[in-house]
């Protein structure tokens, strides 16, 4: 057993190595990185005063995108129930990189929430022994739980099924571990919207339909990222993944999409027709509010951009082509990180409790802080895809009987 386990971690040498191509790419997220880390150092030394987040806003471009992240990390689960629970063979073969990217993105989730503690190394206090984390009443404990939970359960089947392939035997022992994994990515986002909702001080976020909401925009942007990623893949390494799973995604995304837009659309409804003292914020996104006005055409300009992803998706002569899929994955990304990044978390302080208006905009220092960790995530992904291939395509193998 454990020379079978040596030989499978030979792969693990042949990780940094690569063509031009590949030096380059992690070159350039090395640099990318090496700004992060030192826009986190301006942090550290200087305080939050380097960033645009104050009193008013508290929250700021980190979390809204921690928020974006934990969708992208449950997106997996679209590959999962298609790939296990009903058997479809196109997309079974490339669940690892679902897998893969969960690992990627709940790395940078916890990256993220840690870039906006003032103090990092107070951390310790949700540790259970040294800390107190007030389980099981402190929602950030459950978050803490459930997001490493879910990493933890990711990682362990990613490495579970490119060691069973390695051996040339069934990896159908760790279903309990794969269904796991369903009701762990619904959590995370569920516990992420009750954070907002558990805060009745804020009106916008106190909707009992911000917790759908959040799974329906997972499922289609998640997934859209998934598309691309894998285009880029095939185009790159040459692997052979048929497009069956592709446009089996893509018809799975037609439908959160829709539901993500019909959800929002009863949001703005019920906002708009009673004119309640708390339609401030949405007016806020969408027309501005006393002159304040920052958001407005990054809200509508993901209107467009979900709409735009809605004709593509839901037309299956737009789905099917390569060309119009693609754009219609751009569209809906960058069309729900807006929606739910930004457009969920700012507004939610404007005005504040006392009727001020302080309009957030990241400073470059956050935006520098967010990028490294982004090219963090990217490089994960990277090492992970590098290790995963080999066994994937067959070019590592057990020799001995099985």
């Amino acid at each position: 057993m454990r020379n079978k386990i040596k030989n499978f971690m030979v792969v693990v040498k042949d990780v940094p190595k690569g063509g031009p191509l590949f030096y380059g790419w992690v070159g350039f997220l090395l640099l990318i990185i090496a700004l992060g880390v030192y826009a986190y150092s301006l942090q550290m030394r200087n305080g939050f005063i380097v960033t645009a987040v104050r009193d008013h806003v508290s929250w700021g471009f980190y979390i809204s995108n921690f928020t974006f992240l934990v969708g992208v990390a449950a997106a997996a689960v679209l590959l999962i129930v298609p790939a296990y629970v009903y058997h479809f063979q196109p997309i079974k073969e490339i669940v690892f990189m679902g897998e893969t990217m969960a690992i990627s993105a709940i790395t940078m989730c916890i990256m993220f929430v840690t870039a906006d503690l003032g103090h990092p190394e107070r951390i310790w206090h949700l540790l259970p022994g040294p800390g107190k984390p007030n389980f099981p009443g402190s929602l950030l404990t459950w978050d803490v739980l459930v997001l490493n939970g879910y990493l933890i359960v990711n990682a362990t089947v990613f490495f579970y099924i490119l060691y069973k392939i390695y051996e040339g035997k069934d990896y159908h022992k760790i279903m309990p571990l794969i269904i796991l994994s369903i009701p762990l990515a619904v959590s995370i986002h569920t516990v992420t919207a009750f954070l907002y909702n558990g805060l009745v001080a804020r009106p916008f976020w106190n909707a009992s339909i911000l917790a759908p909401r959040f799974l329906a925009s997972a499922f289609c942007s998640g997934p859209a990222l998934m598309i691309l990623v894998i285009q880029i893949v095939r185009k790159v390494t040459k692997v052979d993944i048929n497009n069956d799973a592709i446009f089996k995604i893509a018809e799975l995304i037609a439908y959160t999409i829709g539901i993500n837009i019909f959800l929002l659309g009863c949001e703005i409804y019920k906002e708009f027709y009673s004119g309640s003292i708390h339609l401030a914020p949405l007016k806020y996104m969408y027309f501005g509010l006393h002159g304040h006005n920052a958001l407005v055409p990054w809200m509508w300009a993901s209107f467009a951009l979900n709409i735009a992803a809605f004709a593509i998706f839901i037309i299956p002569k737009f789905r099917d082509n390569i060309n119009t899929l693609s754009a219609g994955c751009v569209f809906i990304f960058v069309g729900v990180y807006i929606e739910k990044g930004v457009g969920l978390v700012i507004p939610g302080f404007i005005p504040e409790t006392l009727g001020d208006i302080y309009e957030y905009m990241p400073s470059k220092v956050e935006i520098m802080v967010a990028l490294g960790i982004w090219a963090v995530g990217a490089l994960v992904y990277t090492i992970l895809l590098k290790f995963a291939l080999p066994v994937y395509k067959g070019n590592l193998r057990l020799n001995s009987p099985k």
